[in-house]
């Protein structure tokens, strides 16, 4: 029974660790695949006429950022901002912008104040072909946002940087013409890990972090348990076995007897022969050998060197409990053929206890 639990909990960390690569990992990459945003810059070309110089002034730079639901296509038109200075956020739906007397028009709207939705259909409201809105407030004044929300579909709506949007106002403050040309940029598609994703990925490694844990510590516990029962047969076998070894016989040799004759065995531990006065210990199934050898053999092993027969169960010495009858079999079948079987048997052992 214990062992079979012990099997049930190996195999469940496995399968757990198998489900983490085969199925958290491909989860985890997925997730963090499918959270991207694609976005678009934006070439912003506009050319005036200085009054100093009468010179006619072209600046083209990608500094512009498509709105996320904005229309992806080119567009001009002259610039114009909204008259009132309280109303240069546009959030008023009866804003009104400088007039051009110009068929496309640009609206030039500072960021803040309202949604862009809002500033969008009010600068749509009054007939504008595209909206320019300009950040405002930033910690990085050339940063630009995806507008999550360009407020109609039918409408370019851009971002460009602060710098960029004050200078365009100056040019407008001194009643210098702008005209805008708006052409589609470079295509960018930026990924990032959502936190659906981390906390999922997180949650699914503590939890197997706290099988395997509970696994590793269970099995700990147990091979503890196995090495105390198995330490303390040892023990009682010795225990037995000295008592054993006492009840053995012991004789000196002596000159002339067989055992000093050249074609006689040799102590099968020491591979020496027997001489006179040498101490001998014969075993139930006759066989002799050095005492001095035979002796911690016989402790550590209860058999015979050489044919193996077991010297407790010769003496009739079951030592009374059933785990160490059953114990002193396993010590002494050294051919069993697996580590689990022998541990097996141990468990048994521990069991019968």
């Amino acid at each position: 029974m214990t062992l079979s639990v012990i099997q049930a909990c190996r195999s469940l960390a496995l399968s757990t660790w198998l489900l983490s690569f085969c199925f958290i990992h491909p989860l985890c990459l997925d997730f963090t695949v499918a959270e991207k945003e694609e976005w678009y810059t934006a070439f912003v070309n506009i050319t005036y006429v200085d009054p100093d110089t009468a010179e006619v002034r072209t600046e083209k730079t990608e500094c512009g950022r498509y709105g996320e639901h904005s229309l992806k296509r080119e567009t001009r038109g002259v610039l114009a901002m909204p008259v009132a200075p309280q109303d240069k956020n546009a959030c008023d739906p009866n804003t009104r912008f400088t007039p051009r007397g110009h068929d496309a028009w640009i609206a030039l709207i500072s960021r803040g104040n309202c949604t862009y939705r809002e500033k969008i259909r009010n600068a749509v409201g009054k007939n504008a072909s595209a909206v320019v809105i300009f950040n405002v407030g930033s910690s990085n004044p050339n940063e630009t946002v995806t507008m999550p929300d360009s407020g109609s579909g039918d409408v370019v709506a851009i971002m460009i940087p602060e710098p960029k949007g004050r200078e365009l106002v100056l040019l407008m403050e001194r009643n210098i013409t702008v005209l805008m040309h708006i052409t589609i940029g470079t295509r960018n598609l930026q990924k990032y890990v959502s936190r659906t994703s981390v906390v999922f990925v997180s949650i699914s490694f503590i939890i197997l972090m706290i099988i395997s844990l509970a696994w590793l510590v269970f099995y700990y516990i147990q091979r503890f348990r196995y090495a105390n029962a198995r330490d303390r047969n040892q023990r009682r076998l010795g225990d037995a076995a000295k008592k054993a070894i006492s009840q053995l016989q012991v004789r000196s040799i002596r000159k002339g007897d067989e055992e000093t004759e050249s074609d006689f065995d040799n102590c099968a531990v020491c591979i020496e022969g027997y001489k006179p006065n040498d101490v001998v210990r014969v075993l139930p199934c006759r066989h002799l050998f050095h005492k001095s050898c035979v002796d911690p053999w016989l402790v550590d092993h209860r058999t015979c060197p050489m044919c193996k027969m077991n010297i407790l169960k010769a003496l009739g010495l079951t030592v009374g409990a059933p785990s160490l009858r059953l114990c002193m079999f396993l010590s002494e079948r050294e051919m069993i053929p697996t580590s689990s079987f022998r541990q097996n048997l141990w468990i048994q052992c521990r069991v019968s206890e």
